[in-house]
C-alpha cells in the first residue's frame, strides 16, 4: 500500500535538510529542529498519525478534510490556512484546482493534500539542494504563498494568450470551434474566479493576523503576495469580460454571415419568381397556347427570360439592392 507520508523533512536544527522515516518522525523531538510534514489524507496511515498527534479538533478536521474553502485561521497554537494551487498535473485542467492544508506552530509544520502539487514539490527541492534556507514556519507559509501565487500569475497570462488567438480566428474567421472554445475560456474564468477572491481574503487576514509566526519583514512579503493576487484576480476579470465582448463580436459576425445567406437567397428567389410564373402559366396542357406550332417558339420565349433577368438586375443595380 503507498504510504500517506510524502515529505519527512528537516528545516533547521542540527541537521537541515534531512528526510526522517516515519518510525523516525515519531521519535522527533522540537530540539531536534523544525519539522515539515506533508500528507496524503486520504491515506490509511497519514490519517492515524494526525489523529494520534494531540491536535485540536479544529486543526485535525480540516488537514483530513476532503473539501475545503480557501481560508486563513490564527489559533493559539498556530496557524491554519487552507489553500488551491494551479493544477499541473498531467490530462488535468489547470481551473480543476488542488486544495492543500497547512497547519504551522513554530516548531512543526503538517500539511496534507491528495494529488500533487507542484509548488509543494518545488518548497521541498530548495529545503533538501539548499538546507537552511527555509528555517522558520513563517518563512515556509510565505514561500508556499509565493509560489502558489506565480503559478496563478502564470495561468493568467495564458488565459490571456488564448483569448488573443481566439480574438484573431474570430476576425479570420478561420475556426468552427470559435463558439464553443470561448464558452469554455469563460468557464473556466468563473472556476478560478470562485477560488481566487477566498484566497485573496485569506492573504488578508494573515496580514492583519499579530500572530507570532510572523515579524514586520514577514508581514511585508505578504502584503506583496496579496498586492500580486489582487491584480491577478483584476487580470481574470479584465479576461472574462474580453471573453464576452469576443463572444458577442463572434455572434454579431455569425448573424451577418446568415443575413447575407439569407439576402442572396431571397434575391435569387426573387428573379426566378415572374421565370417559374411564366414557364408555369405556359407549361399548362391546355388549347390556345401560342407558340404551339412555331419551331421559333421556344427560342423566342427563352430570349424573353433572358430579357427579364437582365431587367431585374438592372433594377435590383438601381435601387442599391445588389
Amino acid at each position: 500500500m503507498e504510504s500517506g507520508f510524502i515529505y519527512c523533512l528537516l528545516l533547521s536544527g542540527p541537521n537541515p535538510g534531512q528526510s526522517l522515516t516515519p518510525e523516525q518522525v515519531n521519535q522527533w523531538q522540537p530540539a531536534d529542529g523544525l519539522l515539515w510534514l506533508h500528507l496524503r489524507y486520504s491515506a490509511a496511515d497519514a490519517i492515524a498519525w494526525i489523529n494520534n498527534a494531540q491536535l485540536p479538533a479544529t486543526e485535525t478536521d480540516t488537514l483530513l478534510a476532503e473539501h475545503t474553502r480557501p481560508r486563513a485561521l490564527s489559533t493559539a497554537d498556530g496557524i491554519l490556512m487552507a489553500l488551491r494551487g494551479v493544477n499541473l498535473n498531467p490530462n488535468s485542467a489547470p481551473e480543476d484546482m488542488v486544495s492543500m492544508r497547512v497547519f504551522a506552530q513554530p516548531q512543526r509544520i503538517i500539511s496534507t493534500c491528495e494529488r500533487p502539487l507542484q509548488s509543494v514539490k518545488d518548497i521541498a527541492q530548495q529545503i533538501i539542494s539548499s538546507p537552511g534556507s527555509i528555517d522558520s514556519s513563517a518563512d515556509f507559509l510565505i514561500s508556499l504563498c509565493e509560489r502558489l501565487t506565480h503559478r496563478k500569475v502564470e495561468l493568467i497570462h495564458n488565459l490571456e494568450d488564448e483569448l488573443d488567438n481566439l480574438d484573431e480566428q474570430v476576425s479570420e474567421h478561420n475556426s468552427q470551434t470559435l463558439r464553443s472554445d470561448i464558452a469554455e475560456l469563460r468557464k473556466q474564468t468563473v472556476i478560478l474566479r470562485r477560488y481566487f477572491s477566498p484566497q485573496r481574503d485569506a492573504f488578508s487576514r494573515l496580514l492583519n493576523d499579530s500572530h507570532l509566526l510572523f515579524n514586520t519583514e514577514h508581514k511585508l512579503r505578504i502584503r506583496e503576495i496579496n498586492e500580486v493576487l489582487i491584480r491577478v484576480i483584476e487580470d481574470l476579470d479584465a479576461v472574462c469580460d474580453r471573453a464576452s465582448v469576443t463572444q458577442e463580436q463572434l455572434q454579431s459576425v455569425q448573424s451577418e454571415q446568415l443575413n447575407k445567406r439569407l439576402y442572396f437567397l431571397s434575391l435569387i428567389s426573387a428573379i426566378f419568381l415572374p421565370l417559374g410564373f411564366l414557364t408555369g402559366l405556359l407549361g399548362v396542357n391546355i388549347g390556345g397556347i401560342p407558340g404551339t406550332d412555331s419551331h421559333l417558339a421556344f427560342s423566342l420565349f427563352c430570349a424573353g427570360l433572358f430579357a427579364i433577368i437582365a431587367l431585374q438586375m438592372w433594377l435590383f443595380y438601381r435601387f442599391k439592392w445588389l
